[in-house]
């Protein structure tokens, strides 16, 4: 009896000590070297798709330990030390670091004492399911709002499905100073990236093109400024393959004409030629890219 007894009170002594020990242990997803590798990649190809001169990627986890760096062909050698600089900030006060430019420039100069501080615009914070696992960090692209744009794109790929598994990619989001600068040179405003099927440019034309076929890309195409002709079907003139899953003509024989003035929206479905074929003044128009599965060339494109 007294054995039993004594076992009771055993288990019941471990079994106290051993809850707030577990109760102490928490489970928490954590950045690895595929993960830090997948959001290089993804920035990667968005600096390429928006033709940046240069730049370093830099990945810490959520330490800010360096895991992976990659440094882009004619970046200038400081852009290392700065990258992974703006992700180690990013993560250790998960933060954008252009929330800390902001505030420094808004007069809180105080900041700039802090260790192991980047506070210039390029990093953003990694997160996985809710908890933030590491940062990235882009310096040397064209501008200060490109490094940021190429570290979006470096996270919104690490949450992406790699085997089918939901996923939901963070929003893009940009103020009316980043889209007018943008419109100002015609430019990429979201660019290809892994997992993503749809491009987004701010485009500005002061002359007529040549004709075009895209045998993947849906054009959605919405006139902000100014007007033109535009044409749409047919066959293009002197059709040339001037990269993959596309042609450029002279022009395009036959077809359908329409005059585009602001707030008009035109889609051209991909396999279709289409030109503007004339303007009056400058034209401001985005355009939104969408990717079909598969190339489906039609219309004539070749001849």
């Amino acid at each position: 009896m007294r054995s039993s007894f004594r076992s009771l009170c055993a288990s019941a002594i471990l079994l106290a000590a051993a809850t707030p020990v577990a109760a102490q242990v928490v489970s928490r997803p954590s950045l690895t070297l595929d993960g830090a590798k997948r959001v290089i990649a993804a920035a990667v190809a968005e600096a390429k798709s928006k033709q940046a001169p240069g730049g370093v990627i830099a990945v810490v986890d959520d330490g800010g330990n360096l895991m992976a760096l990659e440094r882009l062909d004619q970046t200038f050698a400081a852009g290392a030390n700065i990258s992974i600089g703006k992700a180690r900030t990013a993560a250790m006060f998960k933060r954008p670091t252009r929330v800390f430019e902001d505030i420094i420039k808004n007069g809180r100069t105080a900041m700039t004492a802090l260790p192991d501080f980047t506070p210039l615009q390029g990093g953003v914070p990694l997160t996985v399911d809710g908890v933030i696992v590491g940062g990235v960090g882009v310096s040397g692209a064209a501008s200060a709002q490109q490094d940021e744009e190429l570290a979006m794109a470096g996270a919104s790929a690490l949450g992406m499905p790699v085997s089918g598994e939901e996923a939901t990619a963070p929003v893009l989001y940009f103020d009316k100073d980043a889209v007018a600068a943008s419109f100002a040179k015609g430019a990429v405003l979201v660019g290809d990236a892994p997992g993503r099927n749809y491009m987004v440019h701010t485009s500005r034309r002061d002359k007529a093109g040549l004709a075009e076929v895209h045998a993947r890309d849906t054009d959605i195409i919405y006139v902000i400024r100014g007007t033109a002709t535009f044409v749409t079907g047919g066959s293009v003139v002197d059709g040339k393959a001037t990269a993959t899953d596309e042609v450029r003509g002279a022009s395009i024989r036959g077809g359908e004409s329409r005059q585009l003035v602001p707030g008009d929206v035109v889609v051209v479905p991909n396999g279709t030629p289409h030109w503007f074929k004339a303007l009056d003044g400058v034209l401001e128009y985005y355009v939104v890219k969408v990717s079909a599965a598969s190339p489906a060339m039609t219309g004539g494109g070749q001849k």
